[in-house]
């Protein structure tokens, strides 16, 4: 493996690369977890805070801000360095977290949230770049998988830790937990990455831009957040928070035609590889969660599963995307034709999804489990593959803004397909009867033995179509040979 030169002329060695790796993954975990943390928590932040009805907003609050910040730091990163932004998101991130473990009442700990996620939207994103600062394209896949494991780490720790904390020591201890970790990640990556090469050209920092954006990707968030709970879909405040995203998004279009240096270059959304790359992680990534939202509830209203032994069941599909994701990462470095291993795990995805919706009522605990193993390995290969040919196609001056555009569009596929997926099972749960709530769904399920399974075969069919748009992307996504140097720009043609 090539490793290249800093502008002082220190080398980075392998030795030096292990530890910004541990420190990245460190980082990432920090924003991972955060995001899963929290959930199993809620009810008794709401009892001890004296406020249940504004709960979702302690979640909703750190998903708008680290989502929409995640492309501006992949732009400030281009034109700063690494470092300098990734020991600016940690701190931030540590300052949020100590003051969500002080917060008083339900108001300041969301306003904390929301502070805090201004730091978190950028570990991930800013992670994987400083990777594809030091491992050339070639060598990437097998660190890929590493942080898909990272994610599943998160997903299954998370509420276990959450829920432990909350029960046997205090709530805020899911917050506490960020400042050894953040000070290790910290400690570890602040002098490596200091020998991280720079790749300077000049740069200048489109606001109004990036104003724009901002706008147009919050007003939609809210949209999906506040529509079907808070407000109907049909009420003027959800239509008028629609408006102002769409209005937002034909400005910020406007801006990126007209702008001298726009906020995300014209030849970075008009590389059809990351085009692609793009729109098949916005799927993929929105099915993979939404149904680690939706089995969960599968379980316990259908099969008869308690809460605990339903996430259980969940390492089935968590642990088969780190499987996927680990065999196409090492195939990658083999192997020239590494599309078509993520082609095929879409596939294969796609088909066992359908059979999930198809047969809803009739699989035994054992079945389901295989096909949420079978789904999970073939959606995993589509992480290594997607983000290193997107960082493949790219200069190496615009790394960081096109991983920010990537990880941007893969959390905003979570974001709206869950909600999409939740308005459809909504109505399922509608039309069969006079159900109102989720809850109503798992405790008749599981304590009357009602079926339930039909109301969840609108959902999967919803995850297997997101699966399917994910396979036609990466199908059409142009296969680039991998650059085996990290000084070397890959033509996209």
């Amino acid at each position: 493996m090539t490793t290249p030169a800093a502008p002082t002329g220190a080398t980075i060695g392998h030795a030096e690369i292990r530890i910004i790796l541990v420190g990245v993954v460190l980082a990432m975990l920090l924003g991972a977890l955060d995001q899963t943390i929290v959930v199993t928590a809620l009810p008794t932040i709401g009892r001890e805070l004296g406020n249940v009805e504004s709960l979702s907003w302690v979640v909703t609050a750190y998903l708008v801000t680290a989502t929409a910040v995640t492309p501006l730091y992949g732009k400030l990163s281009d034109i700063h360095g690494r470092r300098v932004m990734l020991m600016a998101a940690i701190s931030i991130f540590l300052v949020g977290s100590i003051a969500c473990a002080l917060a008083p009442s339900i108001s300041w700990l969301i306003a904390a949230r929301a502070f805090q996620g201004l730091g978190g939207g950028a570990l991930i994103s800013l992670g994987q770049t400083i990777i594809g600062d030091v491992v050339a394209p070639r060598e990437r896949g097998r660190y890929q998988a590493y942080f898909a494991a990272v994610f599943t780490t998160a997903s299954i720790a998370g509420p276990v830790l959450g829920g432990f904390f909350a029960e046997y020591l205090h709530w805020s201890f899911i917050f506490w937990i960020n400042l050894p970790l953040g000070i290790a990640a910290y400690l570890m990556t602040s002098r490596v990455l200091k020998l991280l090469p720079r790749h300077d050209h000049p740069h200048s920092l489109d606001l109004i831009g990036a104003g724009l954006m901002l706008i147009a990707t919050i007003s939609l968030l809210m949209a999906l957040t506040w529509g079907g709970s808070t407000y109907p879909w049909a009420s003027v405040e959800i239509i008028g928070l629609f408006a102002a995203s769409v209005a937002g998004w034909g400005l910020f279009g406007a801006r990126l035609a007209s702008a001298e240096e726009p906020f995300i270059p014209l030849s970075v959304l008009g590389n059809s590889v990351v085009r692609n790359g793009v729109g098949a992680m916005f799927f993929a990534v929105g099915s993979l969660v939404g149904l680690s939202v939706f089995m969960p509830l599968y379980f316990e209203a259908v099969l008869g599963l308690s809460a605990a032994a339903s996430g259980v069941a969940l390492i089935a599909l968590m642990g088969g995307a780190v499987t996927g994701a680990t065999i196409s990462g090492r195939i990658m470095v083999r192997y020239t034709r590494y599309k078509w291993t993520a082609v095929a795990g879409l596939a294969l995805a796609t088909v066992f999804t359908t059979a999930l919706a198809f047969w809803p009522a009739s699989l035994s605990f054992v079945g389901v489990e295989i096909l949420l193993a079978v789904i999970g390995m073939g959606l995993g290969t589509i992480f290594p593959i997607a983000t290193t040919a997107v960082q493949n196609a790219v200069p190496l001056r615009q790394l960081g803004t096109t991983t920010g555009v990537l990880n941007f569009f893969r959390s905003l596929g979570g974001a709206i397909l869950v909600p999409v997926f939740s308005a459809i099972f909504l109505a399922s749960v509608a039309a069969g009867g006079d159900l109102a709530s989720v809850q109503t769904v798992i405790l008749e399920g599981s304590r009357n033995g009602v079926d339930f399974a039909h109301v969840f075969t609108g959902v999967f069919a919803a995850a297997a179509v997101a699966l399917l748009l994910a396979f036609f992307f990466q199908l059409a996504m142009k296969e680039l040979p991998l650059r085996s140097q990290l000084d070397v720009v890959a033509e996209s043609g």
